[in-house]
């Protein structure tokens, strides 16, 4: 089955999920290479097998470079602990997840290998055209597509997870779309999240230098009184000849007094800090 079909038939099967992000109104049926609403808006699967929801052109800055580096990386297992500290929060049972700038989408496919006994349904969307062209690449029974976060084309109450690594937030949106009971897990840097490659990048007192997350954070519980948070740190060993590449999957370079780093100081750079904790809540 070509990429296109496979992607349609996933659609197809939870069109239940789908609502239209025009009118608001539930999907009715997959029509040839188009997914319609029930008045007749249509989304056309590209080339690449994927529906773009968006009206209009995408505003990021992320391209294909930034996400080929991150997926090195992550391939290599710099994530690694944080996916399996995710799996082990959730439930023994079959779950519809969302997750939410996925990216390349490799997060997902290791939470997927994880989770293989329970046939989880798979959805991840980003606002990059370049990020889901590379995840509809991946060997991942999962659907990805182009979407807006504060418009979500999904009817309410579908999701069982949404599953968030260092991307934006819109609580509204998220409630609407989690069921009665559903888990919500955020991940966010720490103050040492690679403090190394910052420290090369700045000098003390710019300001990228420090990193405080305390106002994200303190946005979170003001959504969620009751949530929880669990900090996760290790240090990871930088394969010889990807040092680059982890300074290309990352905005970090991209301050305006961001140092150029010579070839020895990339050398130097042979471990890194992981630091992030996780934002967990449930919908009541």
């Amino acid at each position: 089955m070509k990429k296109v079909e496979r992607q349609r038939e996933l659609v197809k099967s939870n069109i239940d999920l789908f609502q239209c992000p025009v009118c608001e109104q539930p999907m009715k049926k997959i029509e040839g290479n188009s997914l319609v609403c029930i008045n007749n808006h249509r989304f056309d699967f590209n080339r690449h097998g994927y529906l773009h929801f968006l009206n209009g052109a995408a505003n990021t800055e992320y391209g294909s470079e930034m996400f080929n580096s991150r997926r090195q990386l992550l391939n290599a297992g710099l994530f690694s602990p944080i996916i399996e500290g995710i799996s082990k929060l959730l439930p023994a049972k079959s779950m519809k997840i969302l997750d939410v700038g996925t990216g390349e989408g490799t997060p997902l496919m290791q939470l997927n290998a994880l989770r293989l006994k329970y046939s989880d349904t798979m959805i991840g969307f980003d606002i990059s055209k370049p990020g889901i062209t590379l995840a509809t690449q991946l060997p991942l029974a999962a659907f990805f597509f182009v979407a807006d976060l504060r418009k979500l084309p999904f009817t309410a109450q579908s999701f069982d997870l949404i599953l968030e690594l260092f991307s934006p937030s819109d609580y509204q949106e998220f409630n609407r779309v989690l069921k009665n009971n559903g888990m919500l897990i955020k991940v966010i840097p720490n103050a040492n999240y690679l403090i190394e490659l910052r420290h090369l990048l700045y000098q003390d007192g710019e300001r990228n230098y420090q990193y405080d997350n305390s106002r994200v954070v303190e946005l979170f519980k003001q959504h969620y009184p009751n949530s929880q948070i669990k900090k996760i740190k290790y240090r990871f060993d930088i394969p010889n000849g990807l040092q680059e590449a982890l300074l290309e999957m990352t905005p970090l370079h991209w301050g305006e007094n961001a140092k150029k780093l010579s070839r020895e100081e990339f050398d130097q750079l042979t471990t890194i800090t992981v630091d992030v904790s996780l934002l967990i809540t449930k919908k009541s």
